[in-house]
Order: structure tokens, then sequence, then C-alpha cells
């Protein structure tokens, strides 16, 4: 448990200094290889749900068994071994210096009034379409793209590299990315990526509610008294189509003072969200940047929170070995 803790906060500094170089290795690319190659060979008329889960299945069988491996072998040269291993594949499942990167990416051109430049970034990041949003559009859309990421990107992925190290981490990352290819409520898509949506959603279950707690708890809401943030956090949070990404954009809403959601056009096509929060300010540039601010202290906070979670395990592990012998 606690090579785990140490693994995990060592890999987000990693992700800190680093982040994620567009021309180096990354695992998340061949999961995405292996994904496509399955999906090409399975994704038939016949059955498309059970082979969508067998896809999921074989996918995610191989990449635990192969990192498990890994790890196993570095923790038999040596515990630093294992530790640094576990660490430096713990850094590929996390994005949070990306996330926020890819949201400043947006912001930049906004602060100098460049509109078309602001939607052709934001547009690298959102599926909805881009063309014609204007400024406040393009904020809604990077906000609640850094919001509803927190989990996905940063804090799913260290909660389940607390629960089972490197492998489950990678489990999670190669879920997730099965998701976000396969999971699409289309023609081609439905029935084989069902699995794959479903299994993404209970893995982040809990990893999105404890974020959304998280950031209310972690940060002073900036128009609000606490008692009504947590109100309208409570009252919003499971009004998302999502049954995870409402709990960290009601709480990114309240927090702001802000209201999400609202109409999304996908190909022409339209998309009415559920508002999440109230719109006591209207949304501007600058929410951006403290959107980028509620992520990485929620990631710190978070962090805190398992290595409390860890030690009280640990105490409580020593205890009741120590009670045997009494």
């Amino acid at each position: 448990m606690i090579n785990h803790l140490i693994a995990l906060t060592i890999a987000v500094v990693i992700d800190a200094i680093v982040g994620d170089p567009p021309k180096w290795p990354h695992p998340v690319k061949w999961m995405g290889a292996f994904i496509s190659f399955l999906e090409k060979r399975l994704n038939k008329k016949d059955s498309p749900r059970v082979k969508g889960a067998v896809m999921v299945l074989l996918i995610v069988l191989t990449v635990l068994l192969a990192t498990a491996s890994v790890v196993w072998l570095s923790y038999q040269i040596h515990v630093v071994a294992g530790i640094l291993v576990e660490s430096l594949f713990i850094a590929t499942t996390i994005a949070r210096k990306s996330l926020q990167e890819a949201a400043l990416e947006v912001y930049k051109p906004l602060q100098k009034g460049d509109l078309q430049e602001a939607r052709v970034k934001l547009s690298y990041i959102v599926g909805r379409d881009t063309e014609r949003l204007d400024e406040s559009e393009l904020v809604r859309g990077t906000v609640e793209t850094v919001a509803e990421n927190t989990s996905d990107g940063v804090t799913a992925p260290l909660f389940w590299a607390f629960i089972g190290g490197a492998p489950l981490a990678m489990v999670y990352r190669a879920i997730n990315t099965c998701d976000s290819m396969v999971g699409y409520k289309n023609e081609r898509f439905l029935q084989f990526g069902w699995a794959s949506a479903k299994l993404d959603d209970l893995v982040n279950w809990l990893p999105s509610r404890l974020s959304g707690y998280m950031m209310l708890i972690a940060h002073k809401p900036l128009l609000l008294k606490r008692t009504d943030a947590w109100r309208i956090f409570l009252r919003d949070a499971r009004k998302h189509p999502s049954p995870n990404s409402g709990w960290l954009e009601a709480a990114v809403a309240v927090l702001l003072g802000v209201q999400l959601g609202g109409v999304n056009y996908y190909k022409g096509l339209v998309s009415n969200r559920a508002r999440m929060g109230e719109a006591y300010t209207p949304l501007k540039k600058a929410h951006i940047l403290l959107t980028n601010r509620i992520l990485t202290s929620t990631t710190i906070l978070f962090i805190l929170l398992l290595w409390i979670g860890g030690i009280a395990i640990e105490l409580a592990s020593t205890w009741s070995k120590s009670a045997l012998y009494l």
C-alpha cells in the first residue's frame, strides 16, 4: 500500500514536469492500436454486444498481465526499482499537465480576441461543433472539458493506483481508452461499444463523486455561501446524461458561480444538455484559469486523502496483527 502511495505521488510529479510529450512512446497509443485492430475484426453484424465485451476483456487482460509482469520483475530486482517502474507506468495514465495546457491553448487566443483560433483549439479537445461558438460558449466548452476530465485524466487513475498499483491504473486507462474509441451512441458502436461504456461508467463511479466533493471541500465558492453551493451541487450533479460527469461539472459551476450545460451541436445535430449551477455571473475567459487552479488543488487534496486512507489501513492492519498475539 505504501509503495503504491509513493509511486503515485512520484507519478504526479513526473506528469507535472514532463506531461505527455507527443513524440514519446506512450502506452495509450499502443492500446489504441490494439483496440482498433480488434474492433475491425470483431465489430460484425452478429452478436455485437458480446463481441464488444470480448474485445474489452481481451484488452484488459493483456494490459493487466503485461503491466503486472513488468512491475513484479522490477520489485524482484529491488523495491526502489519497483517503485520507480510503477511511477513511470502511473505517470502515463494521468494527464493533469496536458489537460491544463490544452485549456490554455484556448485561453491564449481568447485573450487576444482571436475567436477563430480559439474555436480551432477547442475543437481539438471536444466533440461538439465549434465553428460558430462565441466567447462565452468557447469558455463553457473549455471549463466543462477540464471539469469532467478531472476524474478521467487525474483522480480516477490515481484512485485505482492506490487500490492496485500500476497494474490497476493501466487497466483503468485501457477501459477509458476503449470507451473513448468505441463508446459512441451511433450506428457503428451503439451495441459493440456498450460493454466499454458501461465498464467505464463503473470504474469512474466512485472517483468522480470523491473528486466532486473534494472540489467543494478544497475551495471557497466565489459568489455563493458554502451552504448554497452544496445545495445546488447536490441538486444538479445527477442531471447530466453521464452518471459521473455531472458531479464534476456541477462542482465547478457552483464554485465559479456560473451555469454550465446548455445547447451543443454535434455534426449539426442539437443536443440540449442539462444546466449545472446558476448564472450568477456570465462566463469569462478568466474562468478557464480558475478551473485549471481547481484541478490542481483538487489533485493535491485527493493525493492527501489517499495518503490518509493508506496510512489508516496500514495502522489498522498492524494493530490487527498485533492483537492476534495478545
